[in-house]
């Protein structure tokens, strides 16, 4: 039997040059985050506040129909921007944010790193920020859909259960005040769900890490804040900070004397640290054309 050997024959084709080459890798971390056990009664019951709020607004167009269930003045039915603000800064939702980043957020760069599937991906025609597009755009769906979705709908729901545009008449504002923070919260949580998913190949150690950094930072600052008194150290707390970050765009009241500007400064600071930490750890080989 002849033995010919099987040299290397160059290919002649072309790249296909995509308009979205991060969406392949988007499609499939959704998909996969949706299947994770118990992840949709997670994502189910991070929607409550949203269904809570509603019912306010219903309730404060109806309020002739529910006298005998709540007062005129409740500050739940004082439908303002501060309402709104209130909606994305209650402690629920910041909780369950953070919980629905353990699902989605936890193994995206972390299960790459442990497996070595990065050669894989830059093998092919992708650049390391359509990489990491890709994996944020993961997080960035689940998290606006718990912010920005409804904060929106909220704001169409008023407008039609009052019958009139009074809302967005003397807060024009309104709906740019809710994309702005939705998008602010989104990016931070994401930057920092990222961040620690790169720094280790452990998925289950990353899912502790965030878990465990948010809880520790607001038991941090609970602790020294009951021997020193001093508000700044509000700034140690993530809740504290994106609660802060809230309050120029709404005009809510300030959780602690402090000024937000600081938080903004902070927020920055952890996306900006996450973008380099991410730049170095994520590295790939040049496809040869």
């Amino acid at each position: 039997m002849t033995i010919r050997e099987k040299g290397y024959h160059h290919w002649d084709g072309q790249f296909i040059q995509r308009r979205r080459p991060w969406w392949p890798i988007t499609r499939l971390g959704i998909r996969l985050t949706f299947k994770r056990k118990f992840f949709r009664f997670v994502f189910s019951s991070a929607l409550l506040p949203a269904v809570v709020f509603l019912a306010g607004i219903y309730i404060s167009e109806r309020l002739d129909d529910f006298q005998h269930m709540v007062r005129r003045e409740s500050i739940l039915l004082d439908i303002t921007p501060k309402y709104f603000g209130n909606y994305l800064t209650v402690d629920f939702l910041l909780f369950m944010s953070v919980i629905i980043l353990v699902f989605c957020g936890a193994g995206l760069v972390a299960d790459d790193l442990k497996h070595n599937t990065l050669q894989l991906y830059f093998a092919r025609p992708l650049r390391k920020r359509d990489y990491l597009l890709g994996k944020a755009s993961v997080v960035f769906f689940f998290l606006l859909l718990l912010t920005l979705v409804p904060g929106l709908l909220l704001i169409i729901f008023k407008l039609i259960f009052s019958g009139s545009f009074r809302l967005l008449g003397e807060n024009p504002w309104l709906p740019l005040a809710v994309l702005a923070y939705s998008l602010l919260f989104t990016l931070f949580l994401t930057a920092y769900a990222l961040l620690l998913s790169s720094l280790s190949r452990n998925g289950r150690a990353v899912s502790l890490l965030i878990f465990g950094v948010y809880l520790f930072s607001d038991m941090l600052f609970n602790i020294l804040y009951g021997i020193f008194h001093n508000p700044y150290l509000g700034l140690l707390s993530m809740r504290t900070n994106l609660k802060l970050a809230a309050v120029p765009l709404f005009g809510l009241k300030p959780p602690l004397n402090l000024p937000w500007g600081y938080s903004y400064v902070l927020l920055t600071v952890v996306i900006v640290l996450s973008a380099l930490v991410l730049a170095k750890k994520v590295k790939g080989v040049n496809v040869i054309k």
